[in-house]
Parts: structure tokens; sequence; C-alpha cells
């Protein structure tokens, strides 16, 4: 890897650059179908087939009567247009079964909940570039989130030192002048690391106040210098800078060489604590004098790197080496042959609401892991006070990992909930793993450009807004807008409310199909007609996919949803549950039409020529009333409260009053065009009654215990 600083002339942008014609190759997929819809096909293609063959059914049984009579009769090939008329309304009949049958409107209930939880989720602050992914998140079992600006505030102070062996709290009344704890020469060797060997600017604003520009870590260290009454312009003055080394995750340090005014040169290094001290030979004791870093002086500051990361400090090693003569700015800097001047130890507070958060996702099934480039002890001490660590987790350093076999993260990921002293490639090895090896569903954070690899090999990549790069941007599924861990866990909610939203829907329409079929095919077996018309079996199809896609695809998520495990990879999407509702709500809606078929004339003292589409109009009636209260008692698949948060949904209240307003202009004044006549109150009361009543039956059947998910994988993390 190559790193420094220089000037490029710019000869492309935009989609001319290379970066913008891969950019245009990923982008250019097409209208490929999202998981939930690949899914819904083997469902939809299901149940189309059981519609065809009962559509073929009922029009034999409807037809075999005319058919049979003809052949008996010797006029089989002696047809009047009367009876051509009636072949063809059994023919319509069979057609509109078939397209009752057909879910239709599984695409637009997919398409429907997937927009509604995209744009509710760009005002939660997600903004979803990849509209599966609303989807998938729902499905996610393992988080693989950044400690910086994610799980912490990326806020950072100094707020513990320790210059020439004296260890200080930073920002202590007690010691408002910081620098007098220290001897001179080492405060101005200090001052002169932190303002030169940084990618950080101190400037004079407007109102004349210094303002520090930079990353939070330079600006915390800077801060610092200036608490120590030191000035920027004065130290940066008084050298040239001549070669800088910009810090990398692979170095883990910076380092920059400084041409001082008496001649000569002087190297600066800030970096990583436990790699920088490594390097160092010498360090500045507490009269200011150099002197050889012995075993026991270097034992006392790596005890000193514990304590301060034990309190989820990020630790910072600071040094600097005099070059010898002859040096050439063309060589390398050294690695080796450091002073230690001091360690700071830098607070970066954990977010608030963060360790509730990752508690929402450990009760949803989600394992969440820390991925960190500090060191082990300061990762595991946030990771402990994010609630990651548990008793039986493990943490681990990037080179640690590195040198794991296949079989050995076989073992170890399972339990694995830290990773420290990461680079890029640990995070895409790990994310892999989990996917091939554990078949998890991996969602994964990052920020800059070494993160794309991981954010494209995880199946939800999740960019940081605020921090990002564009490549991480540009490689990710989400943008999470304000960088907060908090923001993740809302959009699993969203997630796992599209994917309950689609079951609703199904749930729904499933049982309308079943009851359909069934009331038009024992008809047809015992009575020789279907009581449900084709203009009436149309609207029972508008009611359950368009209007039903619209009312229940668009349901906002709950708390409950986070209390149950997630789907996963191999999860079934009609579950037990959804099973139980629809064979229960089936049988009594196919009781009451059987029973308004066989005794309908003497419950409403139907008598006359009028009265077999006085009851088919009830019977139908009654039959779309059934599902207006479905469609209520379908918001909840095992929650037998139904009605809460229905008033808030102004969408649903639409749809129902718009279903039951355009029910009562279809029977009352569409009698010619629907095949209706107008009913009577108390028909129509007693077809609102029998609907009504499938909601306590309903709640009833949700009282029958069945097994709702497959078992948890135990190989994860609990």
């Amino acid at each position: 890897m190559l790193d420094g600083s220089c000037k490029m002339l710019v000869t492309a942008v935009g989609m001319r650059t290379q970066w913008g014609k891969l950019m245009a190759v990923l982008t250019d997929g097409g209208d490929d179908e999202t998981p939930l819809q690949t899914r819904l096909n083997g469902v939809a293609n299901t149940i189309g087939k059981i519609g065809l063959f009962f559509a073929v059914l009922t029009f034999i049984v409807l037809s075999q009567g005319i058919i049979g009579q003809k052949y008996l009769d010797g006029l089989l090939l002696s047809w009047s247009g009367d009876d051509v008329l009636e072949i063809l309304d059994h023919f319509a009949v069979a057609v509109t079964i078939v397209v009752v049958a057909v879910p239709e409107g599984l695409p637009l209930a997919v398409t429907l909940s997937l927009a509604f939880a995209m744009k509710k989720m760009m005002n939660d602050k997600a903004l979803v570039r990849q509209l599966a992914a609303c989807e998938t998140m729902g499905s996610a079992t393992v988080i693989c989130s950044d400690k910086t600006g994610t799980l912490t505030t990326n806020r950072m102070t100094v707020v513990k030192a320790c210059i020439c062996g004296n260890t200080i709290q930073v920002n202590n009344p007690q010691t408002p002048n910081m620098s007098s704890n220290f001897p001179e020469v080492a405060v101005e060797t200090l001052l002169e690391s932190i303002f030169n060997n940084t990618s950080g600017e101190v400037v004079t604003n407007q109102d004349g106040k210094y303002q520090i520009l930079g990353t939070p870590t330079e600006t915390a260290l800077l801060e610092f210098a200036l608490l120590l009454d030191g000035d920027c312009k004065e130290k940066q003055q008084g050298s040239k800078i001549v070669k800088v080394e910009p810090f990398n995750s692979t170095k883990k340090r910076m380092s920059t060489i400084l041409e001082l005014p008496g001649g000569g040169y002087r190297a600066h290094c800030k970096g990583a604590s436990e790699i920088v001290l490594a390097a160092c030979d010498k360090f500045i004791d507490e009269r200011g004098c150099i002197v050889p870093l012995d075993d026991k002086t270097s034992s006392k500051l790596n005890d000193i790197i514990k304590a301060f990361s034990s309190e989820a400090l990020r630790t910072l090693c600071l040094a600097y080496r005099e070059m010898e003569e002859g040096f050439s700015t063309q060589e390398q800097i050294p690695l080796q042959g450091y002073t230690c001047i001091g360690i700071v130890g830098i607070k970066d507070p954990v977010r608030p609401g963060v360790r509730k958060s990752v508690a929402t996702c450990r009760s949803a099934g989600i394992s969440v892991r820390m991925i960190t480039g500090d060191n082990i002890d300061t990762a595991k001490a946030i990771a402990r006070e994010c609630g990651i660590l548990t008793k039986d987790g493990i943490a681990i350093e990037g080179a640690e990992f590195r040198e794991k076999s296949a079989e050995e993260l076989h073992d170890l990921i399972p339990k694995m909930q830290v990773l420290a002293r990461s680079s890029p490639l640990d995070k895409h090895t790990l994310v892999k793993h989990l996917r091939t090896a554990f078949n998890e569903v991996v969602a994964v954070t990052g920020d800059g450009t070494n993160d794309a690899p991981a954010l494209r090999e995880a199946d939800i990549g999740l960019a940081m807004g605020i921090a990002g790069t564009e490549v991480a941007k540009e490689s990710a599924d989400v943008v999470i807008l304000d960088d907060n861990f908090s923001t993740i866990v809302t959009v699993a909610k969203w997630g796992r409310s599209v994917y309950v939203n689609i079951q609703k829907f199904v749930q729904f329409q499933l049982t309308v199909n079943v009851v359909a079929l069934l009331v038009n095919f024992t008809s047809a077996c015992f009575t020789g007609d279907a009581p449900l018309t084709a203009v009436q079996l149309l609207w029972v199809n508008m009611i359950m996919d368009t209007l039903g896609a619209l009312a229940l695809a668009t349901e906002p998520p709950n708390n409950n949803l986070m209390k149950k495990a997630p789907v996963g990879r191999k999860g079934k999407f009609i579950t037990n549950v959804m099973w139980r509702n629809i064979v229960g709500q089936s049988l009594y809606q196919f009781a009451v039409m059987w029973y308004l078929q066989t005794q309908g004339k003497h419950l409403f003292g139907l008598e006359g020529y009028h009265a077999d589409i006085v009851l088919n109009t009830i019977i139908f009636n009654t039959f779309v009333f059934c599902q207006v209260f479905n469609e209520i008692s379908s918001r909840e698949m095992e929650d037998i409260n139904v009605l809460r948060g229905m008033a808030g949904n102004s969408i649903f209240l639409g749809v129902l009053t718009g279903t039951i307003f355009f029910q009562f202009i279809l029977v009352q004044f569409l009698g010619d065009f629907a095949n209706t006549t107008p009913l009577t109150q108390q028909q129509w009361l007693i077809s609102i009654l029998f609907g009504f009543l499938g909601m306590p039956i309903a709640a009833a059947i949700k009282l029958i215990a069945v097994e709702p998910h497959e078992k948890a994988d135990t190989r994860r993390t609990p």
C-alpha cells in the first residue's frame, strides 16, 4: 500500500472516471426481483394451479347437466343461442375463479410495503438505496458494527495523559495550569509533535476565537495542546515539514519529518500505543532527561495503556527521533529507535440509547458484533458498556484472527463478539464466513473506501452518512444518515414490518381464495349453480388484491416485532400460525355461506321468483362483510387485540370505508350490472352481523397453540 501527499491533475470526473464506469455496471441491474418476491413466486404458482384445478372442475360440474341432457335427448350437436349463453356463463364463472385464485396482488403488496417502508425510513434517518434492503434487513440475524461514530458519539476529548511517567486528569479544576506538571523540554517536544504531526488545523474564526478543523481524534489532540498553552502558529513556523506518512489501518501510525531551523531533521510519530511504544528504546523521564527505556519502565507504560483502555479510553502514544547526519528525505521514515514523549487517553462517549438498542437486538435474536481498530482492552471496555460483550463472549485481535484456520474460525466465530485492531480485510473475512459457513443474514456497517468489499459481501451494507466516504455510500444498500446504531435497529424493525405485512396480506388473501373456491365449487356440485357471479367475484378480487394490499401492506411497525426470532435465510414464509388462522377463518366463513345457501330462504322468509336473486345478493353481501372484518382480524396474526393502532392508520380506515361504501352502491343501485337486488335494513344488519362474528371467531382461533417458527440455530451467539 502506498501513502503520502501529492498534487493531482484531474483528467476526468463523474461517470467518465473508472469508478463511475464501475458504478454504471453495478447499478445496471435491470428489474431484478427482490428476495421476498422470488420466495412469493412459489406461493403464487401453487395458488394459481389450485385455482385452475377448481375452475376446470367447477366448469365441468356446471356444464355436465346441460351436456348430459343434450346427450340423452340425442341433441348433442344441436345447440340454441340460449344453450350457448348458458355454457358461456359457466365458462365465465370458471375464468373468474382463476382470476380470483391467481394472487396478482402479491407483487403490488410487496411493492407498496417496500415503498411505504422506504419513505418512512427516510424520516427515521435511513436512506434506502436498494429497495430489496428493506425486506432483507428484516431477516438479519447478525449486525457487524463499527465502534467509532456508530456505537460512540465520535466527539473525542483527551481526558487522561501520561507525560514523563506522570499521569494527570485533563480538565481537572485542581490543576488549572497543566503544563507546570511536566518538564519544559517535554512540553515543548509534545507541542511540536501535536501541532506538526497532524492532519488537522487550528484556525481563527471571524470572532477571533480558535476553531479546530480535522478528524475527531486530531481535534482532541489539538484541543489538548491548546490546553497546554501551546501556540500552533509558532510551532509550525519554527520548523518545516518535509515528509509525511499519513495514518492508515495497516501501520496504525502517522509519521512526519521536520527540517529544524538549526539544521538536521527530526521525525515525529503517533499512533496505536502498543505499536508506537514498541518502536521506542528511550523515553523522557520526570526530570526531562532522555534515558533508555528498560523493561521495568516499558512494563509500567504498558500497564498505564491497559489502565486507560480498561476505562474505555482510546490510547495514543507520541514519540520522536533525532535523525542522523546524512539523512535524505528520499529515505523511508524509520520504524524504530524513537523516544517516547507520552501517552494520551481519549474518551469517545457511547451514544445514548445504544445499550438499550443492543438489548433490543438480543431479544430479537439478532447477534451484535463490534469491529474496531482500537486495542483489545479499549474495545472490550466499550463493548461491555454497550452490552455487546457478555460473560461467555470472546474478544480477539485482528492479528490473531487472521492466523486462524477455517476449522478454528468455525469454532471461534459463534462466540466471538469483539474484533479489535482489525483491518478491512478482517471485516470482509468475518462477513463472508458468517454467510457461507453459518448461513447467517449479515448486516455490516462501514464508512471508509476500504470497507467497500465488506459492504458488498454482506446481505445488507450500511454506510455511515456523516463520516462515510462516497465509495462506501455507493457500495451500501442503506445509508444511515445520523451514523447512529439505534437507527440501524429501527431499519431492522421496518424490515420485519415489511415481511410481516406481506404475511398478513397473504393470510387474508388465501382465506378469501379458499372460501370463494369452496363456495362456488360445492354450490355447483349440489345445486348446479354458482351463487357468486363473475362480476361479484371480480369485486371480491378487487377487495382482496388491490385494496387488501393497500390496507395491510402499509401497517407501521410495532415493538412486538423485535421480541421474536428473525426469519433468517431459510424461514418458512407461510407459517403454522398463518395456516391456523387461514383454516379456522375459512371453515367459519364456509359454514356461514353454506348455511345461507341451504337455510337462507327460510331464515329470511323468501318466496317467489325473486327469492333466488335476493338470497344470492345476501350471500354476496355477507361474503364481502366477512372479508371486511377478516381484514381487521388480519392486522395481527397472533395478538387478539387487533384494534390497537388502527385509529391512527388513515390508509387502513380509508380502505375499509371505501369498501363498505362501494359495496352499498353495488348492492342497492347497480343491480343490473352486478346481478344484485336492493336489500332491506334487516337483511343488511344480518349480513353485517355474520361478518362481524368472524372477529371473535378469529380471536378464539388465535388461542389455539401452534409452533410459530422453526427452532433457532444453536450455533448463534445468545
